[in-house]
């Protein structure tokens, strides 16, 4: 374990606070070492600790590392990327205080996974073991237990915080941990780039869905690119998109060769109009737009395409004239710059050492994830893809006191905004128990400043009420 001691100014206030880095070991049911779990802790210096919130917090993947919201937005350090979505490019990259840090208000923990971070299964255990969404769950959810009892914190206010697949394994975990008499209920639950309902994100043959939800992103990267053909507004004219998603373009991909002629035509010129697409390209798409697609047809005659964790940066291909780009222009511009810098973090500011790399994503989670939730009481069912929205809403009724966050950027590809929305909105929720946040930015809206600003905002007003 690595212990240091830290001071900063956060929010106007002087705090001084300590930072654990260490593994924390999880026995299996016989008692022998199964997961060696690594996490950062942040405790501000206090007289009555376990008055104190918590948060713990984790990214997505699945197979990353907590690295992107713990030197992105959250962490009391911060790497420092252009706010306007140029690439931060190569080294030395500004590393700062990150005065907006609400170390003031709560207790931070960062959590990576098993296969990420310094974080590593042990004895006879397998990586394999912990890649699946319902072992996943059950091992965060069990080192934040561990956590609670070793720092004596059970009594403290708790929140969850995760971001795109961490969005999944947050809710996956809240439902774990308020399950079975594990009695952790949770104070809240910070949902940053949302993805619950899988089949909102799948373009495939047959399902409409994917396209539908994602259209009012296309339109609000159109918008922003000068593609867009409208005088209206962008809050506006992204309503009028949201209503034409559900009320026409979802329905007309449904009736599919059974539209009448004229309607077909009334819906591709208003998608045209919205997207900055072509007529004749959506003739030849019959009406489908796939978001790798959207991105190098959008900006095709300029030679660019567009990012898809963040529709703002733009980027040449190899090959202007191929269907799809030939990476994520957003990615690429900053991913050294995360990379880089909280290595050197680790090493230098919290004095981390260890013979094994400290890994930012690990690729096979993703190839070799196991989907599957646990199966219901009764015949076998099968479900090809994963909706933890149900949980929430359980969630939800079983905790009048729960409060939800769920942020959202308008350039955001990956998860998009209309999807988060469908799945709260279809899944028994109501509608006043989730506070929706959106932000002019994309995946990581924190990479833009006002956006990293307002969503402190809001976070804290989570934590304050």
């Amino acid at each position: 374990m690595s212990e240091t001691k830290h001071s900063g100014i956060f929010h106007g206030k002087t705090v001084a606070y300590r930072c654990l880095a260490d593994e924390t070991t999880l026995n299996d049911a016989e008692g022998k070492p199964r997961v060696g779990l690594f996490s950062f802790t942040y405790l501000a210096d206090s007289d009555a600790p376990a008055q104190r919130p918590v948060t713990f917090v984790f990214n997505g993947g699945p197979g990353s590392a907590s690295l992107w919201l713990h030197m992105g937005a959250i962490g009391p350090r911060i790497v420092k990327v252009p706010s306007d979505a140029q690439a931060a490019g190569a080294g030395p990259y500004k590393v700062e205080d990150n005065t907006l840090c609400n170390l003031d208000l709560t207790d931070l923990v960062f959590i990576d996974p098993p296969g990420t971070g310094f974080s590593r299964m042990l004895g006879e255990a397998k990586l394999a073991e912990a890649f699946g969404l319902e072992a996943d769950a059950e091992i965060v959810a069990d080192f934040i237990k561990a956590w609670l009892t070793q720092h004596k914190r059970w009594a403290s206010p708790r929140y969850l915080c995760g971001e795109s697949y961490g969005t999944t394994r947050a809710v996956a975990v809240a439902g774990k941990l308020s399950s079975m008499l594990a009695g952790v209920a949770l104070n809240g639950i910070a949902l940053i780039s949302t993805i619950l309902d899988f089949h909102t994100t799948r373009f495939e043959k047959g399902n409409p869905l994917a396209d539908a939800c994602f259209l009012p992103t296309f339109a609000a990267t159109a918008l922003y690119h000068g593609r867009a053909h409208t005088t209206l507004p962008q809050s506006e004219f992204l309503d009028a998109v949201r209503e034409f998603a559900g009320r026409e373009y979802l329905p007309a991909l449904f009736e599919g060769s059974r539209i009448d002629p004229s309607r077909y035509i009334s819906v591709r010129d208003k998608l045209a109009a919205f997207t900055g697409l072509s007529a004749d390209w959506l003739d030849r798409t019959r009406l489908r737009i796939d978001q790798l697609r959207f991105r190098k047809e959008l900006m095709r005659d300029v030679g660019l395409s567009v990012g898809r964790l963040d529709s703002r940066y733009t980027g040449q291909d190899h090959d202007g004239g191929g269907e799809v780009p030939d990476s994520d222009a957003s990615s690429t511009a900053i991913e050294s710059a995360f990379v880089s810098s909280c290595n050197d973090h680790l090493t230098t500011a919290l004095g981390v050492t260890s013979d094994r790399p400290y890994v930012a994503f690990n690729a096979e989670a993703l190839k070799t994830w196991d989907w599957r939730p646990k199966a219901p009481q009764g015949p076998a069912s099968v479900q090809t893809y994963v909706n933890v929205t149900p949980t929430l809403a359980r969630l939800l009724r079983e905790s009048p006191n729960l409060k939800v966050l769920v942020a959202s950027g308008l350039f955001d590809l990956a998860t998009p905004f209309f999807g988060a929305e469908t799945s709260l909105a279809g899944n028994g929720i109501p509608a006043g128990r989730i506070r929706m946040t959106y932000y002019e930015a994309g995946h990581m809206m924190y990479l833009h400043d006002p956006s990293l600003a307002a969503l402190t905002r809001d976070l804290r007003d989570m934590l304050k009420s």
